[in-house]
């Protein structure tokens, strides 16, 4: 298969757009994953301190023969290790699961809108990590319009990257746009409507919710393509210039996935998906998230 195309952040780093999710994966799933997805092609990982499987991830780029450095390793930091030695804190124990000296992107899992003197705390010191060469780039995730501006206004480096949910059904435009507008790359979490149609195991809102893979528009898009609904969905991510970060456990699907680099969308057909926004989040609100809800400590390494 074809190597992922790169996109350039705003400090000049490069990233592979299409990455992978380990999100609610468990660590005896992750291993083989990781090591399926880097066999398939993959040279981009996305995982995070809470969703506890970073020993894992750097157990499945051992156990792969990928040299690190051909490896883009992207991590959060949780609200529990928000504030600025926290950071620091959380940046080494990361580091030390993932088994890696770098990291190539940290970035901050949440806003803290409760407690946001920690939330900017926590991004200085990300700010120093990367002035040390600790990591080689550093972002933000399920920031709003007006999160970003708020952060912008205490902190000295722009964020290289916005990692948010968004599929067709839920595009965030004018977020895209306000990220862009300061040279933030958009990255998609549940880039093909996950979010739609997994179990609700986080006790997140599944009123009338339906499932991105059983809507006839991208269907028909498929079966014109020849192609799967999931990849009509990459596709799109990828021809309007974002990154996005699929997650499977399943072989097949992890190379399903990464097969997505020959398919060329119409114009008619971008329009076509764009006009399946429903601008209804199904994920959690960022508002919504406080150290008292989401209050899950990380181990130590």
């Amino acid at each position: 298969m074809s190597a992922a195309p790169l996109l350039t952040l705003n400090n000049g780093v490069t990233l592979p757009a299409l990455g992978f999710g380990v999100f609610q994966s468990s660590p005896e799933e992750t291993v083989p994953a990781v090591e399926a997805a880097l066999a398939t092609g993959y040279r981009h990982i996305d995982t995070a301190a809470v969703y506890f499987n970073e020993h894992a991830v750097g157990e499945g780029l051992r156990r792969s023969g990928v040299d690190r450095s051909q490896v883009f390793l992207e991590t959060k930091i949780w609200i529990s290790d928000y504030g600025y030695e926290q950071t620091l804190h959380a940046f080494a124990k990361s580091a030390t699961k993932l088994g890696v000296d770098q990291i190539d992107l940290l970035i901050l899992h949440q806003p803290l809108p409760s407690a946001f003197d920690a939330t900017v705390d926590s991004y200085r010191a990300l700010e120093k990590l990367l002035a040390d060469g600790s990591v080689r780039a550093i972002g933000v995730s399920n920031f709003t319009a007006e999160h970003l501006e708020a952060l912008l206004k205490r902190t000295e480096v722009v964020p290289a990257v916005n990692q948010v949910e968004l599929h067709p059904y839920f595009a965030q435009r004018d977020l895209q746009r306000a990220a862009a507008a300061h040279g933030i790359l958009t990255q998609a979490w549940s880039p093909i409507g996950g979010v739609t149609f997994y179990p609700d195991t986080l006790g997140w809102s599944a009123e009338n919710r339906t499932s991105t893979l059983t809507e006839p528009v991208i269907l028909g898009i498929a079966q014109a393509h020849g192609v799967s609904a999931a990849q009509v969905m990459l596709a799109w991510h990828l021809r309007q210039g974002r990154s996005a970060i699929p997650k499977s456990v399943r072989p097949e699907r992890i190379a399903e996935n990464f097969d997505v680099f020959g398919i060329e969308l119409s114009d008619a057909e971008l329009v076509a998906l764009d006009a399946l926004d429903r601008g209804t989040r199904n994920g959690p609100e960022p508002e919504a998230v406080t150290l008292e809800t989401g209050n899950w400590p990380i181990p130590e390494a």
